[in-house]
């Protein structure tokens, strides 16, 4: 099974094919869901309903409310400099105090259950310990414990790395964790939250918006990937390289939701399926007064050393140097003014400005492929309404384009008007 990046997922399951418990639904609730006793109490109720029907559970749960902020909170008020290490370890225990309370009460229902961390639930991962991926998942313990069990609870966000240290998996780390699950015992993977399902664009934003009943993997890691701000773009990359249906909706509701499905499964295309709003990003400029291609070489090690994921590049090239900008979450602006300051230290000509004022509005849609004028219906929407844009890029499913701050809203309203979305 591939991970995202064409990584090997490897379910290194040593029990024969026959022997494999082919039942199982892998759900997850995320914080907001358990957010309290009552909430957990409730949930507890639904998946006994499931196990009634004959199912095999994996649940993973997210640390409880605010738990993390909390954690985090206190950190900030002993040191301004915490190992990663010692903060991935305190981090996790979020999750870890969910996945005991249902347990608890699960068994206090008579439901045979059992909880384990990431690490017991056989999740290996990599890479720094706050942002660490999934390597590998060892499934044989979960077949194991399904012959006597009928739940088991997941800690998500959080793995064990090489050196059997405990490692998170960053933002939107639980849906990951779930999805990966799901890829590597061949099933579906059911994700609740406190809203209904994958619209076009931000109901906050544009109340009119349309809940889809089905979008394509593709258009989802767009979505995502561009600022949408509903899932986390590993775990959508994870389940379009296994083919992992996953179903989003509300927790314990009986609205219908939205499944991501593979591009094929989509009958009917619109030229445009979803509009993503990123308000969280930097722009960020450097200017050098020479034709150096070191300073650039310098920028992307440094850029790759520290895992920042820069977007929407531009370079210029002229008699007076050059000129590189591009787009970055701000949620790294000190990475990215520590990245600067080394390449300050060794090209004390370069220059740089990092503004906060703008945000990004991205189209998404398959359809785009097959259907022309959906690029200058965009900038002719804009121009109308006198909504400056500045840089721009495309894909072959999506356009996306820097506004002002000020302008993002208005402009995420116009384009949803236009694209009946």
């Amino acid at each position: 099974m591939t991970l995202a990046g064409g990584n090997k997922l490897i379910s290194e399951n040593s029990i024969q094919t026959e022997e494999k418990v082919n039942n199982i639904k892998v759900l997850k609730f995320g914080g907001s869901s358990v957010a309290d006793f009552d909430k957990i109490r409730h949930i507890a109720d639904y998946l006994k309903k499931r196990v009634e029907q004959n199912e095999k559970l994996v649940v993973v749960v997210s640390a409880m409310g605010k738990t993390t902020d909390a954690l985090l909170k206190n950190v900030a008020t002993l040191s301004d400099r915490p190992k990663e290490s010692a903060l991935a370890m305190l981090l996790t225990t979020g999750e870890q105090q969910t996945i005991a309370y249902l347990s608890i009460i699960l068994n206090d229902l008579s439901v045979e259950s059992v909880a384990l961390t990431g690490a017991q639930a056989g999740i290996r991962t990599e890479g720094h310990h706050l942002k660490s991926k999934i390597q590998t998942i060892n499934t044989t313990k979960l077949q194991e414990l399904f012959k006597t069990k009928d739940i088991i609870i997941v800690a998500g966000f959080q793995g064990i790395n090489h050196e059997d240290e405990l490692t998170t998996l960053g933002r939107g780390g639980s849906d990951t964790t779930a999805v990966a699950l799901a890829a590597s015992l061949q099933a579906s993977c059911e994700i609740y939250s406190d809203v209904t399902g994958i619209f076009g664009t931000d109901p906050r934003v544009y109340p009119e918006t349309k809940k889809m009943d089905y979008v394509s993997f593709e258009e989802m890691m767009e979505l995502s990937s561009l600022g949408a701000g509903v899932l986390e773009t590993r775990c959508i990359e994870i389940a379009y390289n296994n083919t992992t249906k996953i179903y989003t909706g509300k927790t314990l509701s009986e609205e219908k939701g939205t499944w991501i499905v593979p591009n094929e499964q989509i009958i009917e295309r619109k030229a445009v399926t979803g509009i993503a709003l990123d308000e969280d990003m930097n722009y960020v400029t450097l200017s050098y007064p020479m034709h150096d291609t070191k300073v650039l070489t310098s920028l992307y090690e440094l850029l790759e050393q520290n895992q920042i994921n820069i977007d929407m590049i531009s370079q210029t090239v002229n008699i007076d140097g050059m000129q590189l900008s591009f787009t970055m979450k701000n949620t790294e602006q000190y990475q990215i003014k520590a990245i600067i300051d080394q390449l300050t230290a060794s090209y004390p000509a370069l220059l740089h400005e990092i503004k906060d004022n703008y945000a990004k509005v991205s189209i998404i849609g398959s359809g785009m492929r097959d259907m022309s004028g959906v690029a200058s219906k965009v900038f002719m929407s804009l121009i109308e309404e006198q909504i400056a844009y500045y840089q721009v890029s495309t894909s072959e499913i999506s356009i996306s384009l820097v506004v002002d701050a000020g302008n993002a809203k208005q402009a995420v309203q116009i384009l949803c008007e236009k694209f009946n979305v």
